[in-house]
This record gives C-alpha cells, sequence and structure tokens, in this order.
C-alpha cells in the first residue's frame, strides 16, 4: 500500500490496521475508551505547534489529529453505528446549513446572517437530533439533564468553566461587567486565605477552585481567553527558567549547586530582557 494524498487510503489504512488477524495486534486491542487520551493529546499538540508558529510541525500534527477522527469512526462502523463517510456528510450539512449567507440561494446571501438566525438553525438541528433518536428507539440526548449539562466534562478544568459560564450568560445569568468580577475575586482570595489559615485541605481546595473559576470569568468579561492566556505565562516561564539555567552554566554553576538568591537574580534578569 503507497502513500497518498487522498483521504480514502487513509480509510484503508486504518480498516486494514483493524482487520482481525491480518492487522495490528495494538491497534485490534484499542476501544472508544482507550483512544480518547491519544485524541485529546494530539489536539493539545496541534495547538502547540500553532502556538511556536511551526508549520512543518502543525502539518504533521494535524495528520495525526486527523487519524483519530478516522480511527473513531472505523471503530464506529465496526459497531455498525456509523462510517467515516457519515461523519463528512454530517459536518458538511452543519456547515452549509449554518451559514445561508454564504451557500443559500441569492436572496438568503443577499440578507446576510439576520439576527437570531444562528440560534435559530442550531434549535432546528437539536429538534432533529431529538427525532433520530427517537426513532431509534434512544432516549433524547437532554433526558434527565439540567441546561449546563451538554458541556463535555472532558474539556480541560479552564476551558470547561468558561464554557459553563457563556452557557449560563446566555440565559441571563451572569455579571454585567468585568468591576464586579474583580470585586468577587478578592472576595475569593478573603475566604481562601481563611481556608487555609482554618488548616483544612478540603476547604482550601474548594477555595482554591472558587478563586480559578472567578479568574476564568473575568478572563471571558475581558474577551481573553484563559487557555491561550496560561499557555502563554507557561510558555514564559519555561523560557525564563531556561535562562537561569544558561546563566547559571556561564557562571560554572548548576541548578543543583545554585541558591535560591541566584536563581532569583537571573531570573529577574531574563524579566528585564523579555
Amino acid at each position: 500500500m503507497k502513500p497518498s494524498r487522498d483521504i480514502a487510503r487513509l480509510v484503508e489504512i486504518m480498516a486494514a490496521l483493524r482487520t482481525p488477524v491480518s492487522g495490528c495486534p495494538w491497534d485490534l486491542e484499542q476501544t472508544f475508551e482507550t483512544i480518547v487520551p491519544y485524541t485529546l493529546e494530539e489536539a493539545y499538540e496541534v495547538a502547540d505547534a500553532i502556538q511556536r508558529r511551526d508549520m512543518d510541525d502543525l502539518r504533521e500534527e494535524l495528520g495525526d489529529l486527523l487519524l483519530q477522527v478516522v480511527y473513531h469512526a472505523r471503530m464506529a462502523e465496526e459497531d455498525g453505528a456509523f462510517a467515516f463517510d457519515d461523519v463528512v456528510e454530517a459536518v458538511t450539512t452543519k456547515m452549509i446549513r449554518r451559514h445561508p449567507h454564504v451557500f443559500g440561494d441569492e436572496a438568503a446571501r443577499s440578507a446576510g446572517m439576520a439576527k437570531g438566525m444562528w440560534e435559530k438553525i442550531k434549535a432546528e438541528e437539536k429538534a432533529e437530533k431529538r427525532a433520530r433518536r427517537t426513532a431509534r428507539g434512544l432516549p433524547p440526548e437532554d433526558h434527565g439533564k439540567g441546561f449546563l449539562d451538554g458541556v463535555p466534562i472532558a474539556h480541560t478544568g479552564l476551558t470547561r468553566a468558561l464554557k459553563l459560564q457563556e452557557k449560563a450568560a446566555r440565559a441571563g445569568f451572569d455579571w454585567g461587567a468585568a468591576g464586579p468580577v474583580l470585586d468577587k475575586i478578592e472576595e475569593e482570595i478573603g475566604e481562601l486565605r481563611a481556608a487555609i489559615a482554618d488548616g483544612s485541605k478540603a476547604e482550601t481546595e474548594d477555595e482554591l477552585g472558587d478563586l480559578f473559576f472567578a479568574l476564568v470569568n473575568l478572563a471571558r468579561h475581558l474577551r481573553i481567553d484563559p487557555e491561550n492566556a496560561l499557555r502563554g505565562t507557561n510558555e514564559k516561564f519555561r523560557s525564563r527558567f531556561h535562562a537561569v539555567e544558561e546563566g547559571l552554566l556561564k557562571r560554572g554553576s548548576s541548578l543543583d549547586a545554585a541558591s535560591l538568591e541566584e536563581m532569583e537574580e537571573l531570573w529577574q534578569a531574563a524579566k528585564t530582557k523579555a
């Protein structure tokens, strides 16, 4: 089998890997659950390549992420649920439907994206999805669920907090501006101090979580993605710490041998160069 630019070849490769007896033993052992960590990891590696502006890595990581989609679709096909073609059809249908101002008739394109149209289209999609599930004898997706239960648990903590807040805001449960959120952050810091003073680890963890949640809320009001903000800070920390290492090496020292004061001096020097 030869490489190809055709997506059909990737689908064929995955089918071969999952073919009993002649396929790959490792791939044959995998399930949706065991593959999920790899799917999440590949998504983060795509984000990392973008953050580093490394187009060569991005090309490769996008391929790895695409492989995850093909992998899940193949396992679903083996279960008789759906195939990769169904995934493509579903997403193309959704994109065309959600952009009538681009793909609609002349009148729709001229009108543009009317206010409230996005919500109307999504509501229609949900109604159709419920009808499909009912026809298959499945409970509606939102059966027994609350308004916020549709936010995936698999998100990182920061992203899930953001999504929960955004959805609650659509129901009108939201601060009107960033000012009250800053006040809330100060309140949460006070409660965290009290929990630390009490010596209760469980209470401290709870209050620390409240503080993180309030900080995410502030980021949302400032139109800043908290994951991107933290990712940038992580990289800044890595870069400055590396500068500390290099500075110690130039002095004939090392991380193991250096005092905190020496490292702090080099850290401050790295900050001035940033």
